[in-house]
This record gives structure tokens, sequence and C-alpha cells, in this order.
């Protein structure tokens, strides 16, 4: 039995509970959603998915985002919540014999960005949030990964930050921070309340707080983010989320993405564009943003 889950938080979280819950025999595997909706991932009978689209080959499946929901049967458990995490610990709650409350609190308030603007702007002041900062899927990591599933499921209501590679890793992201927050003031333009920032014409960009700009520009009430793939110069990768703290945008992200091959929650989402078909996307994109009418049933 394998782990198939994303590379973040929550899906960090969700492995320290089915490790815990399943007698799982096999790594984990670390994958992105788009491996799924594009059909290249490696799925197989045994196989529990979390945290990321449905896959017909698996034997369990445990999500929740609203893009994803489907209507055939299936094993496991779907619902619209703040983090997949925490629909697996509803599922498995009585085989559990460690309290996992605490790790599956902060799973749902960081996947959910139910975040403070002090939370935001100096993140190592909050262990478990800056911990979460040093998980990303842009980095093939799959080791420093296991070692967060091993740690955490020893002490779960601790964030490990006195383990020297985890505290290396939250030095690297109070410095990218920095330097993000530069990029960020130079790249972004406001149009109307979509902060609009624009990374293509750089070949690196530090990695930083995915909350930063709506701190940095309380104005706006959505953020649009782009960047090229770093695996395919052929695309561009965008991320448009909601502000945290100016609630005022009424586009599901989810659903409007999932018309442009991507998806995600209500709040925040992703997907992947053609480069040479990229700006016209784009556009209708913001313009959506901009219009801000409700998009759902």
């Amino acid at each position: 039995m394998r782990i198939v889950t994303r590379p973040d938080f929550d899906g960090v979280v969700c492995a320290v509970l089915l490790q815990a819950a399943e007698p799982i025999d096999a790594p984990t595997c670390w994958i992105e959603p788009n491996a799924i909706q594009k059909g290249t991932a490696s799925i197989r009978s045994g196989d529990i998915l979390a945290n990321l689209p449905y896959d017909p080959r698996c034997s369990l499946w445990f999500d929740h985002h609203v893009s994803n929901r489907i209507q055939a049967h299936f094993k496991g458990a779907w619902r619209v919540a703040p983090s997949a995490a925490g629909v697996i610990y509803d599922f498995y709650r009585d085989r559990f014999i460690k309290d996992f409350s605490t790790l599956v609190h902060q799973a749902d308030k960081i996947d959910a960005a139910d975040l403070t603007r002090e939370e935001v702007l100096s993140p190592e002041r909050h262990p478990f949030l800056l911990l979460s900062m040093t998980i990303s899927g842009r980095r093939k990591d799959a080791a420093y990964w296991d070692r967060l599933v091993t740690l955490l499921g020893r002490h779960p209501a601790e964030a490990p930050t006195d383990d020297p590679q985890v505290k290396a890793r939250c030095r690297r992201v109070v410095e990218d921070n920095a330097a993000y927050r530069r990029f960020l003031l130079a790249h972004t333009e406001l149009r109307g309340q979509v902060a609009v920032t624009d990374f293509r014409h750089h070949a690196e960009v530090p990695e930083g707080n995915r909350f930063l700009g709506y701190a940095l520009f309380p104005q706006c009430i959505v953020q649009v983010r782009i960047r090229r793939d770093p695996a395919d110069r052929n695309r561009v990768s965008l991320s448009v989320g909601h502000s945290i703290f100016n609630r005022g945008c009424r586009v599901n992200v989810g659903l409007m993405l999932a018309s442009f091959g991507g998806g995600g929650h209500r709040g925040a989402g992703g997907c992947s564009l053609e480069a040479g078909e990229a700006d016209g996307h784009l556009e209708r994109i913001i313009g959506i943003l901009m219009e801000n009418k409700p998009n759902e049933a």
C-alpha cells in the first residue's frame, strides 16, 4: 500500500495520518495535481490518493478541493473542508493512538489561509507556519518531505524546527521572504482591485510567502501570479488567490480555472498554460476577476 500525495504542508500531514492509520509498505509518492490532470501519473491498485484529483486506478481517495468533486462511486472521503488532512482525520479518528488534533488544526489553518497580517509579515514567530514554507513542489525534495513526515509523526503537537535540516531551511525561508518582497513590489501592478504579479521575464524568482502580496497590496481583493514553468519553458504557471485580508472577491477561483485546465479551492487555485496562448487566457482570467461576478450555480 502506497501514499500518493502533494508536496505541501497539507500533503505532508496527510501522509503522517495515513501512515498512522494504514499498513503502508512503500515509500510515499509525491506528485503535483497536474500529473493526475494530464494522465502522466503512475497510479496503481493499492494506492491511497490524498490532496489530489481523483484517479480511478487508486484504491482510496481523500480530498477537499471543490473543483475535484466527482459523481462516480469511490472508496475514501471527499468534502469541502479547510484541508485534506482534516478529511482523513475524521475518517480514521478511531484508529489513531497519538493525538493529532494540534497538527490537523495547523493544516486546516494554513491550507485555508486563516492567518493574521502579523503572521504573514512575521512567519518566523509561528513555528508551524514557518515550517510549512520550507515545503515546495518546485524542488524535487522527497527525502526532506519524508523526513518531515517522520518527525511530525513522532511529535505531532510540535513543529520540529530544532532539527538541523529543518532549522537550516527555516533560515533560508526568512532570507527568501525578504528577497520575494522586493520582487513583488517591483513586478506587481494593480488592475482595479486585482493585483497582477508577472515574473515571466525572470528565469529565477525567489520563493516566498504566498500570502505576502495581500499584506503589501491591501487594496487588492485577489492576486494573479504568473511565471514560466521551471520544468517546461514552453508553459506558463498561473496561480490565483483571494486576498485573505480584503475578502471582497466573489469569483470561485477553482471553478474558473477548471475552464482553463486547472482547478483548486473557491479562494485559490492554479493552472498551466501554453506559453503561446497564455496572454489571451490571462486577459480572460483577469477580466473575469475585475468584473467580480459570482460564477457558482
